[in-house]
């Protein structure tokens, strides 16, 4: 059974203090804006509108919660690296990121989104460095593939999974096209694994001082 489908928008939080309640595991879905964050989501769960696709990016401005028909949820973070988002408006998301990210006990791994054709972007890096420390799995997924030849699409394969080496088994990678539906089937097999971890409690928070020390999430 498809673990994104039928995916029911829960609400929209602003404010870290508003965050809801933890309920059952959730999975975070991050990107730089414009990399195909809400269209990746929209595939997954097979729907056309779950999450708002725009042509302009940053618009995305509040953390998004939608419940799964297993009890988890898919959060939708904003993008990331937007420079013509006001300042203030960029140190807010930057603060309620941080709050999510770090201190979100029930936080199961985190999904990112990277465009295929550029993948790894320094904001990119600078996520995974902040991150990574927290311990939790990381899936990256490279979207717009369908926009690549054959060779490219391995060639971008190969580079980002010889850069995340390094990070063993914390970080996967995959390509996805949300223009085709393909790359479907491996995410939700690399999610599936995470949410069989939560449920055994495998998975606990080891979030630890490394992570908060360092500086918070790009936006």
């Amino acid at each position: 059974m498809s673990i994104f489908r039928h995916a029911v928008f829960e609400t929209s939080v602003a404010k870290a203090v508003a965050l809801p309640p933890p309920s059952g595991p959730e999975i975070a879905f991050a990107g730089r804006s414009n990399a195909g964050k809400s269209s990746c989501i929209n595939t997954l769960a097979g729907h056309t509108r779950l999450a708002f696709v725009s042509k302009t990016p940053g618009r995305t401005q509040l953390i998004n919660f939608f419940r799964l028909k297993n009890g988890a949820s898919l959060v939708d973070l904003p993008g990331y690296g937007y420079a013509d988002v006001p300042f203030e408006i960029r140190r807010h998301w930057q603060h309620l990121l941080e709050q999510y990210l770090t201190k979100r006990e029930c936080l199961a791994g985190l999904v990112m989104i990277m465009d295929a054709r550029r993948p790894l972007t320094d904001l990119d890096w600078q996520m995974l460095e902040w991150f990574g420390p927290r311990g939790l799995p990381i899936h990256l997924v490279l979207t717009k593939s369908d926009k690549l030849n054959r060779s490219e699409k391995t060639a971008a394969l190969t580079k980002v999974r010889e850069a995340m080496q390094s990070a063993g088994d914390q970080v996967t990678v995959q390509l996805f096209s949300s223009l085709k539906k393909e790359g479907i089937a491996e995410a939700e097999k690399a999610v599936g694994a995470w949410l069989v971890q939560a449920d055994s409690g495998d998975n606990a928070d080891i979030s630890g001082e490394t992570a908060e020390e360092k500086e918070g999430p790009p936006v």
